[in-house]
């Protein structure tokens, strides 16, 4: 309880929540979970993508991010163009007035420092230095917590990251590759840690998928992408987009050809024409689309499949947490470092150069060693509860001082520019 004459801490939410990325909104829920039950006289509001969706899922005050509600549809008119410099300019004001408001500001989560996926300098690299240099100019702790990085070639895009990751108060990665890679671009990274994804601290579903195949095998899950390369691959971004769809639909046409049941899984909004392509090319009942609207959705979906094989990040960490073996599409480090640290290294497959026969061998020797690998990841997701548990009280000692005495001293930096 805070005591009656002093005023709630002031928390903030920053980030792309509520836009249609479930991942985004799982490590958002896994923060709120977090502040709800150590700290529940704290205010928190967000500064998101998706205000309404945030507000009513979550419960909380939101704002938009931008202030220019067609940030993200391509400007190709004048009109369009000068609207969007114009925001940029707003944003600036807004996200720093935003900034001020609160005492704490959290990323939770999220790729925010990286660029594995199509993105822009002006885009939402420009919007976390603005939140960063905000905080530091406002005396606000901002944190990006349990974070996703990467290599960046594109140097615009580079230089924003690199200041945003420096002027932040706190910083933790959700792998060390993450870490290696701000070291790289120049971070100080001595005091930064490294947690398990955020995600795999949101509830598990009751246990409901055997302990090993059934005879007949049962369900497998696929997750899909709208996958088509990443930053540096805009040129080939439509022959890996049609290598990625023709192999995955190969492999999922051979189960059903083999009497297995599939469930096509996404994880964004803008993955919905992958699964329409894939039901058209198969046309099967044996294959059905899931319509997950949240991680927790995701996680009993994978819950009850006998193996999964997926391509979105997050989609990987639900069918991990939930014990299911799993084989990985893998488009970025991040995804093979996730495997590795479950125990799974072994079964990757490049997303930009799927091999439906090789999938298909990995795919098997993966189901061979099913109740093997089941054991394995119930071993890895104990330790894994540990360790974010241990993030969140390096937060708390970090962010909240006053309610941490007990607790380790804060991982917190304060570089100069």
């Amino acid at each position: 309880m805070t005591p009656a004459n002093e005023t709630p801490v002031r928390v903030g939410v920053f980030g792309l929540l509520g836009s249609g990325n479930l991942g985004n909104d799982g490590s958002l829920e896994a923060v709120l979970g977090y502040l709800r039950a150590e700290h529940p006289e704290a205010v928190v509001d967000a500064l998101c993508g998706g205000p309404e969706v945030v507000a009513a899922r979550y419960g909380i005050p939101a704002a938009r991010l931008h202030w220019y509600r067609g940030e993200y549809r391509t400007a190709s008119r004048a009109g369009a163009i000068a609207a969007k410099g114009l925001g940029k300019l707003v944003d600036a004001f807004r996200t720093a007035a935003w900034v001020r408001r609160h005492d704490v500001v959290i990323v939770p989560g999220m790729g925010v420092l990286e660029a594995t996926l199509p993105l822009r300098p002006w885009g939402f690299p420009y919007s976390l230095f603005l939140l960063c240099a905000s905080g530091r100019l406002s005396g606000t702790r901002v944190a990006l917590v349990g974070v996703g990085a990467a290599p960046i070639g594109d140097r615009p895009t580079r230089a924003l990251v690199r200041w945003s990751a420096r002027l932040a108060a706190y910083r933790s990665y959700r792998d060390s590759q993450s870490r290696d890679a701000m070291r790289a671009m120049g971070v100080d990274t001595a005091r930064d840690e490294v947690y398990p994804d955020l995600a795999f601290a949101l509830p598990t579903p009751p246990a409901s998928a055997p302990s090993g195949p059934p005879d007949p095998p049962g369900p497998v899950c696929v997750g899909v992408m709208d996958f088509h390369g990443g930053n540096d691959d805009r040129a080939r971004a439509e022959e890996i987009h049609r290598r990625y769809l023709d192999g995955t639909t190969r492999f999922v046409r051979t189960l059903v050809e083999d009497g297995r049941p599939v469930r096509l899984l996404t994880g964004d909004e803008c993955d919905a024409p992958v699964v329409t392509a894939i039901l058209d090319a198969v046309d099967s009942p044996l294959v059905t689309a899931a319509e997950a609207v949240s991680l927790a959705d995701l996680m009993k979906e994978t819950a009850a499949a006998d193996t999964v094989v997926a391509t979105r990040y997050h989609n990987l960490v639900c069918a991990l947490k939930v014990g299911t073996p799993t084989l990985a599409l893998s488009y970025a480090a991040k995804s093979d470092a996730l495997m590795e640290r479950m125990g799974l290294g072994a079964y990757c497959h490049p997303a930009r150069a799927v091999d439906a026969d090789r999938l298909l061998e990995q795919f098997r020797a993966l189901e061979k060693r099913s109740a093997q690998l089941r054991r394995t990841l119930a071993e890895r997701n104990l330790v894994t509860a540990g360790q974010l548990a241990h993030q969140f009280n390096a937060l708390t000692a970090a962010l909240f001082p006053g309610a941490a005495a007990d607790q380790p001293q804060a991982h917190v930096r304060q570089e100069t520019p």
